[in-house]
């Protein structure tokens, strides 16, 4: 097992391609980029997985919510800005 971060976009949606059974860790800006740490097994195949980032304030549609796997908050801008990302299962 090894420890891999992934760049991630500051957008509402986007597909992650990690290794199968990967254990997301969390999820933090690192300088000026947002990263996210997995736990991956180095010779497993490759999985998309769903995630979402969900700005303070903004709606979650009702059906999607019990979809959404807590990951981790972050903040931007010196903390004017505060998103939620989750995992979509």
């Amino acid at each position: 097992m090894i420890i891999w971060k992934f760049q991630l976009a500051v957008i509402d949606s986007q597909i992650l391609s990690l290794p199968r059974g990967a254990t997301i860790l969390t999820v933090q800006m690192q300088c000026d980029d947002l990263q996210l740490w997995a736990l991956c097994d180095a010779d497993s195949t490759v999985e998309d997985r769903i995630i979402r980032i969900i700005g303070t304030g903004h709606s979650i549609p009702p059906n999607e919510s019990e979809r959404l796997r807590y990951i981790n908050t972050f903040q931007m801008g010196g903390g004017s800005l505060v998103f939620h990302v989750f995992e979509r299962k």
